[in-house]
């Protein structure tokens, strides 16, 4: 069996559902809205995967090419559902859209762009959510992290097989990205998770050396009780 279809059978589907509000964790409410505001992104990176499907890429990994975008759809939807439930906040909303624009105009080849936001964009955003945001928000980024998992094994695989590198450009708007998400924060705080430094460093290991292990905490980062929340605010599972 090749990589890409070892990938595509990790894949657990689950259907998104309208949450009701809970708390976020103080101190982390500005930065929460503006990664949220970075859902708009979901949809582009969606859409560098399908013009990738229209350009020379490994016939093996069409399939799970198309899958990923779906993914991205039912992140989009989920994500939106969330920005129901908090309410959003309007700059953020708008400048949001302006990186995203940045994002798509950017020449590099549409397959890194989704990689270099999947692996240095969104890998940081997640665990953030998973630390900082309300029962519901913790639920769905866990999902969405299982999916950007693959997406981001399979759209390395791609690069490395088309022998593509992100350029020094890319890498700027990566960092023009995660400062702007992030710059609420203070610089350093008591407790890490609310410390800018903390995520755009992580960022920087993700980009430069494909891992950052001081995130190895997601992994126990508090997940919801079921008492926490009412059967509708659960997602649906395959």
């Amino acid at each position: 069996m090749n990589p890409y279809d070892k990938l595509l059978q990790r894949k657990r589907k689950w259907t998104p559902v309208k949450p009701t509000k809970g708390k976020l964790l103080e101190g982390s409410e500005e930065a929460i809205f503006r990664a949220l505001a970075i859902r708009h992104m979901e949809l582009p990176v969606g859409s560098f995967i399908t013009e990738t499907l229209s350009k020379e890429v490994p016939e093996i990994a069409r399939t799970l090419l198309v899958s990923n975008v779906k993914d991205e759809e039912n992140h989009d939807l989920a994500l939106g559902y969330i920005a129901d439930a908090l309410g959003v906040n309007e700059k953020a909303e708008r400048e949001a859209k302006l990186l995203r624009d940045a994002w798509i105009a950017h020449p590099d080849h549409t397959v890194l762009k989704a990689l270099v936001a999947e692996r240095a964009i969104f890998f940081v955003i997640l665990p953030f959510n998973r630390f900082c945001g309300d029962a519901a928000l913790r639920t769905v980024s866990a999902d969405i992290s299982r999916d950007e998992q693959i997406h981001v094994a399979c759209n390395s695989l791609v690069c490395a097989d088309m022998g593509l590198r992100p350029s020094t450009s890319l890498d700027k708007l990566r960092k023009a990205t995660i400062n702007w998400i992030f710059e609420p924060l203070n610089d350093i705080s008591p407790n890490k998770y609310l410390s800018r430094k903390f995520w755009t460093n992580s960022s920087d290991r993700l980009m430069y050396e494909g891992k950052a292990p001081e995130l190895a905490d997601t992994k126990r980062a508090r997940m919801p009780a079921f008492f926490e929340h009412a059967n509708t605010n659960l997602p649906k599972y395959a």
